[in-house]
């Protein structure tokens, strides 16, 4: 049988982190958007009686387990110790892993809901197992519970699916822009001296948008918590700040990757396109993703 799963791709404006040593209680407080753009996970399963054979690609390519630790754990825990065949779980990404776009969660969460529809189990189940090994491995800590929301979320109880708490935006005819320019390790930032700012800066940035709960308070509160926490400087807070220029509301740098998002409304697009190309970066344009992740069987 073959299983399709699809997982937005999701970026975080700001954020709080919240560790604690049981992973369901482990999470953040914050805000992101989700893109209609994203993860599709295939999972293909064959009985042939012998023994229980994992397999993980990325985009076509075969990868080991140090590779897909995260996926790798989520399939080891879903698939049946008693099922004796193949498993192959084909994961497809539109945007580059390491960039901010919540790909190991996208992964995680598809290959969790691919195998529940499989195997059988409940969606709270799967996205369990994925925040907890998104956890466990430093893959990121509110990237699930905001993907199973949609739309332009707001995390303001931390926790995995079933604990935090997660509200929505509403939004209206936006479009998002996306520049994504290279890696930046969520476990390295998490590590470092930075995270006592962006506790601080984040937590006051969650204060200022419950109390003006609009996208466009989000973008601005944003770009104020990219700068004082340090994370946008150099030339790509240069960068925002072209961007600014041919946009209305103010851009700002995607958590935790190299790059920028925006906002913008369809008569800007054109606008931002042609800065871009000008510049020789790559971006991209999509909409608000403003429904729970798709699982189904795959025919075709």
């Amino acid at each position: 049988m073959l299983v399709r799963a699809f997982v937005p791709a999701h970026v975080t404006a700001f954020f709080v982190p919240l560790f604690n040593d049981d992973p369901l209680k482990a999470g953040s407080l914050g805000a992101g958007l989700n893109l209609e753009k994203g993860t599709t996970v295939f999972v293909s399963t064959e009985e042939d009686g012998l023994e229980r054979h994992i397999h993980v690609a990325f985009n076509g390519e075969p990868v080991k387990r140090e590779r897909a630790s995260i996926s790798y754990s989520v399939a080891e825990e879903l698939v049946p110790a008693d099922f004796r065949g193949e498993v192959e779980i084909w994961q497809y990404f539109d945007f580059p892993n390491g960039y901010g776009f919540g790909n190991s969660a996208g992964g995680a969460l598809g290959t969790a809901l691919a195998l529940g529809y499989t195997f059988g189990g409940t969606w709270l189940e799967a996205a369990r197992m994925a925040h907890k090994y998104e956890v466990l491995h430093r893959g990121g800590l509110g990237d699930v519970v905001g993907q199973l929301a949609g739309g332009i979320e707001v995390r303001v109880r931390a926790g995995g699916p079933g604990v935090g708490v997660v509200d929505n935006l509403f939004f209206g005819d936006y479009r998002v822009l996306v520049v994504p320019l290279g890696r930046l390790s969520t476990k390295e930032v998490l590590d470092g001296d930075v995270v006592e700012a962006i506790e601080t800066e984040g937590k006051l940035a969650l204060e200022k948008l419950l109390m003006e709960p609009r996208p466009e308070r989000m973008m601005v509160l944003a770009r104020e918590f990219a700068e004082r926490t340090g994370l946008l400087s150099g030339e790509l807070l240069e960068l925002a700040g072209e961007l600014d220029g041919a946009l209305k509301l103010p851009s700002s740098m995607i958590m935790l990757g190299r790059g920028l998002f925006a906002l913008l409304h369809e008569k800007e697009v054109d606008g931002a396109r042609a800065l871009l190309s000008d510049l020789g970066l790559p971006y991209d344009v999509t909409g608000i993703y403003d429904e729970k992740p798709k699982v189904g069987r795959w025919i075709g």
